[in-house]
C-alpha cells in the first residue's frame, strides 16, 4: 500500500530471508545506524538475497521529500568462471582474431595481385617526332645530334617539357638519384645517362660480397626514379664533350653488338661518373679483385666460394690449401675493413655448418695498412677498438706496409721494423682485394686536358657553386667522387681587396683596413667559401694575431698571410657517398631556384654574369658522422662523438642504412635478408 509519498513493504513471510527494512530515519544518527544495519544485511544474504537495495543517500533538508532507492536488479549475481577457462577463451579468441585479420590480408593481396595484371591488348598509336627517328648530323665528327627523343610524346607531361631547357645528368649514383629527387619535373627536360641501369646502394655492397645480403636488395631501378621527374633515360657511355658547342658525345651498344657514337645537347650538364680505383703505381693488379660495382661484388662471391671448394678437395696438399685459404685485403679504410669483418662472420659462422671443420683452423684474413691505424680518418680511440676488435677475431692487421707487387699466388710487400728499417716480406694467398684510393675515369681525364685550369690529377676541380672550373659559366657542374672543390682563398684575396679598393678609391696593394673593414672581407669569405667559416668565428683573435705591427690596421700582406693560413687548413671533401648525396640536393634545389627565376631574368634580359650567385648560396658541406662494420661490432663517429659497440651498435649501423635506403622495396629486401640470414644462414651457392 501507498501512504503518502512512502512506500510500506509488506512483512515477509515466515522463514524468508530477505532482510527487514528498518523504520526511516528521523535524524542523521538514525540514518547511520539505517546504513549500517543495510551493510551488515548485504553481506549476510549477499548469495541468496532476491533484491538489492541502493545505499541510502544523506537525508535531505525535507526528510518529507525523501523516497525510498529504488531495486537495480532482481537476478543473481553471474557465476565467476575459472582461470583455465578464462586462459582458453582469450587464447581462442585472439587466435580467432589474428586468423581473420591475416587472412584479410591475404585476401587483399591477392585481389591486389589480380589487379596488377593486363588483359587489354588494345593501344592507341604513340605520336613521334620526325627529328627523333632521323636526327640531324653536325659538331665536329658529324654525329647524329638528338635534339629530340622518341620518348618526347609519350604523354601530355613529356610533350610540354620538350620545349624546356635540357638538363643532362652522367651517372646513377649518389648524387644524381639526389639530384633528381630535388627537381621539379615541369622545370627541365630531363635526361640520365648512364652505361647501368640502375642505382647502387654502395655501403652495403661488403655484405652482398659473402651473401648476407641478396644482390638485388642493394639495387633500384633508374627508370623508375627517371619517371618520377618525368625525365628521360639513355643507357650509354659518355665520351667527350664539346663545351664549345654544348654537345655531349655518347656511345651505345646497338642490337647488333656494334657500337655508336652520337651527340645529345645540353643547356646544363651535370658530371657525377663517379671514380676509378687507384691503383698507386702497383704490379700485378690484374690478380686483384676490386669493389666498386655489383658485378664485383657477384665476382668476389664466386671466388670465395670457389676456394673453399677446392679446399676440400682429396687432391689438394696442405700448402695449397692455406694458400687458398689465405684471404688478403689491400686498404684499411671503410671499404676494405667492412669487407674483413663480414668475411671473418662467414668463415666463423657458416663455414662449420656445410664445410669440414679443418678448413675453420686453417682459414686466414690478413688487412694491409699503409698508415700507422686502420680507419684512420675516425678517431682514433675507434680505430684502436677496431685494431683490438680484429685481433680477437684473429683477423692479422699489417701497419706501415706497402704493397710492392701482386703475383697470383703471393703479395710482396714492404715493412718497416721496429728499427725504422724497411724490409720486404712475401703473404701466399688464394684471394686479394684491392681497396686503396679513388682515381680519375677516362671521361674526367679528357675534360680535364681540355682545361688548362684543371691541375689535379685525382679528380675535377669546381668552384663552390659545383661549376666545372674553365668551363662556360653555369653550363657544365660536377658532383661526387668525379670532382673536389676548390677553395683558393688566398687567390680570391685580389678581387676582395679590389672590390674593398673601388668602394673607398683606393689601390688595392697600398690599402690598410680596420676591424670593421676586416669584418666586411670576412662575411664575403664567408659567403664565397662557406668551409672557411668554421676557421672566421673569432675575428678579433684573428686581427690582433696577424696585425704584427700593433698599428690597429691590416696591410696586405698581413691579410694575404692570414688568408692563406685559413686555405690551408681546408681540406678536400670526402670521397664519400654522404657527400655527393648533400652536392646533389644542392644542385636540386638551386636549379629549381634559377627555373623559377628565369621568367623575370628574361624580361630583363639578364642571361650573362654569375647567375648562380645572384639566386643561390654556394655549396656548404655539413659532414653527419661516418660508422663502420667490424665483425659484429660497429664504430660510430658524430660530430665529434664516438662510440663503438657490440650487436647493440650492429643493430643502430643496420637502422641507419635502412634509413638511407633509396626506396620502399629495397627496405622490405633488406629486412628479408637480414631475417634470412638469422634463421637459416648465408647462402652458399655460387651463380
Amino acid at each position: 500500500m501507498r501512504i503518502g509519498a512512502l512506500r510500506v513493504a509488506k512483512t515477509p513471510a515466515r522463514g524468508s530471508l530477505q532482510p527487514t527494512l528498518p523504520p526511516w530515519p528521523r535524524n542523521i544518527s538514525d540514518h547511520a545506524r539505517l546504513q549500517s544495519h543495510t551493510i551488515r544485511t548485504s553481506h549476510n544474504y549477499r548469495q541468496s538475497t532476491t533484491t538489492a537495495w541502493r545505499r541510502l543517500p544523506k537525508p535531505a533538508s525535507n526528510p518529507a521529500k525523501h523516497q525510498l532507492p529504488r531495486p537495480i536488479s532482481t537476478k543473481p549475481l553471474p557465476h565467476r568462471r575459472g582461470p583455465a577457462f578464462r586462459f582458453f577463451y582469450r587464447a581462442f579468441a585472439y587466435t580467432g582474431a589474428f586468423v581473420l585479420v591475416v587472412g584479410g590480408l591475404i585476401v587483399g593481396f591477392f585481389i591486389y595481385d589480380a589487379s596488377t595484371y593486363r588483359e587489354d591488348l588494345s593501344y592507341s598509336d604513340i605520336p613521334v617526332s620526325t627529328e627523333a627517328l632521323y636526327p640531324r648530323k653536325g659538331g665536329p665528327k658529324n654525329l647524329p645530334i638528338a635534339d629530340t627523343l622518341v620518348s618526347d610524346d609519350d604523354s601530355p607531361e613529356n610533350s610540354r617539357t620538350k620545349n624546356k631547357p635540357k638538363l643532362v645528368i652522367l651517372g646513377s649514383g649518389w648524387g644524381s638519384v639526389a639530384l633528381l629527387k630535388q627537381l621539379n619535373p615541369e622545370d627541365y627536360h630531363i635526361t640520365v645517362v648512364s652505361p647501368v641501369n640502375y642505382f647502387l646502394f654502395t655501403p652495403m655492397l661488403p655484405s652482398a660480397t659473402v651473401g648476407t645480403l641478396e644482390l638485388r636488395s642493394l639495387v633500384e631501378p633508374i627508370r623508375r626514379i627517371v619517371q618520377r621527374v618525368k625525365g628521360h633515360f639513355l643507357r650509354g657511355e659518355a665520351v667527350d664533350v664539346v663545351l664549345s658547342e654544348r654537345l655531349l658525345e655518347v656511345a651505345q651498344v646497338d642490337a647488333t653488338g656494334e657500337q655508336k657514337h652520337f651527340y645529345l645537347p645540353y643547356d646544363k650538364l651535370v658530371i657525377g661518373v663517379g671514380s676509378t680505383t687507384n691503383a698507386h703505381g702497383v704490379k700485378g693488379l690484374e690478380n686483384c679483385h676490386f669493389l666498386k660495382t655489383i658485378e664485383d661484388a657477384g665476382k668476389i662471391r664466386n671466388k670465395i666460394l670457389q676456394n673453399l671448394e677446392d679446399a676440400c678437395l682429396p687432391s689438394t696438399s696442405d700448402d695449397e690449401r692455406r694458400r687458398l685459404l689465405s684471404f688478403v685485403v689491400s686498404g684499411g679504410g671503410p671499404t676494405g675493413v667492412e669487407f674483413a669483418a663480414e668475411l671473418f662472420d662467414l668463415l666463423n659462422e657458416d663455414l662449420g655448418r656445410s664445410f669440414p671443420k679443418i678448413l675453420r683452423n686453417e682459414v686466414s684474413v690478413h688487412v694491409i695498412q699503409s698508415r700507422g691505424h686502420i680507419l684512420n680518418t675516425y678517431d682514433e680511440a675507434l680505430s684502436k677498438f677496431a685494431e683490438e676488435r680484429f685481433a680477437h677475431d684473429q683477423v692479422e692487421v699489417l701497419t706501415n706496409s706497402r704493397v710492392k707487387e701482386v703475383r697470383p699466388d703471393k703479395i710482396l710487400f714492404t715493412q718497416k721494423d721496429g728499427n725504422g728499417e724497411t724490409i720486404t716480406k712475401e703473404l701466399p694467398h688464394g684471394f686479394c682485394l684491392w681497396s686503396t684510393g679513388v682515381a680519375q675515369t677516362d671521361f674526367c681525364k679528357r675534360i680535364a686536358a681540355k682545361l688548362q685550369v684543371q691541375n689535379n690529377r685525382h679528380a675535377l676541380e669546381t668552384d663552390t657553386h659545383l661549376r666545372l672550373n674553365g668551363a662556360p659559366l653555369g653550363s657544365v657542374y660536377a658532383i661526387g667522387d668525379c670532382s673536389t672543390v676548390q677553395n683558393n682563398v688566398a687567390d680570391h684575396l685580389v678581387t676582395f681587396l679590389r672590390t674593398l679598393a673601388v668602394e673607398k678609391g683606393k689601390d688595392p696593394e697600398k690599402m690598410h683596413i680596420t676591424f670593421a673593414e676586416w669584418r666586411k672581407v670576412a662575411q664575403r669569405v664567408r659567403k664565397r667559401f662557406p668551409q672557411a667559416s668554421d676557421h672566421l668565428r673569432r675575428l678579433d683573435k684573428l686581427f690582433e694575431q696577424y696585425d704584427k705591427d700593433r698599428s690597429g690596421t691590416l696591410d696586405f700582406g698581413e691579410l694575404r698571410e692570414l688568408l692563406i693560413q685559413i686555405d690551408s687548413k681546408l681540406t678536400s671533401l670526402p670521397a664519400t657517398a654522404q657527400r655527393a648525396h648533400q652536392q646533389g640536393q644542392y644542385l636540386g634545389r638551386k636549379f629549381s631556384k634559377l627555373a623559377q627565376a628565369a621568367p623575370g631574368m628574361a624580361a630583363n634580359e639578364m642571361d650573362y654574369g654569375d647567375l648562380d650567385d645572384a639566386v643561390y648560396k654556394a655549396f656548404e658541406y655539413h659532414h653527419l658522422g661516418s660508422l663502420a662494420y667490424i665483425g659484429n661490432s660497429a664504430v660510430f663517429d658524430f660530430a665529434g662523438l664516438s662510440f663503438s659497440g657490440g650487436l647493440l651498435a650492429v643493430y643502430i649501423w643496420r637502422s641507419v642504412y635502412f634509413a638511407q635506403s633509396v626506396s620502399f622495396r629495397t627496405r622490405v629486401l633488406l629486412a628479408m635478408d637480414w631475417s634470412k640470414r638469422a634463421m637459416f644462414g648465408r647462402d652458399l651457392m655460387s651463380y
